[in-house]
């Protein structure tokens, strides 16, 4: 590791961390914190929504207004423009374009949509990644950042092989930065479902896996609710995401339980809770 004991940690001038995680349990939220304290803030799913899927976002908003009469008139002529109003806090346009399969008159898109889009998010989300070392540099020897945040995605988890010899994205990272698991409770993750329950929102699978979800699903189902397939593969997913989290952490990281985190309200606690997971 980059740090390999809390007092090289401690003693290190140069912060540079990879947060990874369930969605839902504070990556973002503790990156917010250290950013307003002086952290250079790269958000993984910020650069896979607008440098690799940006183009298939806006595409797929024109497709849609080009269905209306008044607006394809409009767009012909370039007399209107669209775009992605994607932050750090909201990456709406990135779930919509993602989608959920299942019948279209609910919301859904057909199955080979939704894969197509699937595999262009995991060719996305490995260069956004891998994007990281080059994002370090240019924070320090362009605006003058010490320490740096990596904010990765739920599903980043979906593009490393914890068992593999040599994981080209995790040997390519871990060089440069300290890799941290927030590793959440069973009260977490119930909340977790019951909040996505109330909204359910795109996902991303490994397709082998979401093959799997969709045979079972459909083998007894005739058209599919996008919104109830979502739900009912959202548990599934996150029993096959913990133990790869867990294999990741084990392997090249620390692991730091969500509770740890609950108080924090600086740069320096989130340095002390970093050593103390070391200890």
């Amino acid at each position: 590791m980059l740090y390999a004991t809390a007092d090289n940690w401690l003693k290190a001038p140069q912060k540079r961390v990879m947060l990874f995680g369930m969605s839902g349990l504070g990556k973002t939220w503790v990156s917010g914190l250290l950013r307003e304290a002086g952290w250079f803030h790269y958000s993984v799913d910020y650069r896979i929504g607008t440098r690799y899927m940006g183009e298939h976002i806006v595409d797929n908003f024109k497709a849609e207004a080009m269905k209306n009469a008044y607006l394809a008139e409009l767009l012909r002529s370039d007399s209107i423009y669209i775009g992605s109003n994607i932050t750090f806090d909201n990456l709406e346009p990135l779930s919509t374009y993602l989608g959920k399969p299942g019948d279209p008159a609910r919301g859904g898109i057909l199955f080979e949509h939704y894969l197509r889009r699937q595999r262009q998010h995991r060719l996305a989300e490995i260069s956004a990644m891998a994007d990281t070392p080059h994002f370090i540099d240019r924070a320090a020897r362009i605006y003058g950042y010490d320490h740096f945040i990596c904010d990765t995605s739920g599903s980043m988890v979906e593009v490393i092989d914890p068992k593999a010899d040599a994981d080209p994205v995790m040997e390519a990272l871990t060089p440069h930065l300290l890799p941290v698991w927030i590793e959440g409770t069973e009260a977490h993750v119930e909340a977790l479902v019951a909040r996505f329950s109330k909204a359910p929102k795109p996902m991303y699978y490994q397709e082998a896996f979401l093959k799997e979800l969709w045979g079972e699903y459909t083998a007894e189902r005739g058209d599919v609710d996008p919104d109830a397939f979502i739900l009912w593969g959202y548990q599934r997913l996150l029993d096959h995401r913990l133990p790869r989290y867990r294999a990741i952490a084990n392997r090249w990281g620390i692991t730091v339980p969500v509770t740890a985190l609950e108080n924090m309200e600086s740069a320096d606690d989130f340095t002390r809770i970093i050593a103390d997971a070391f200890a």
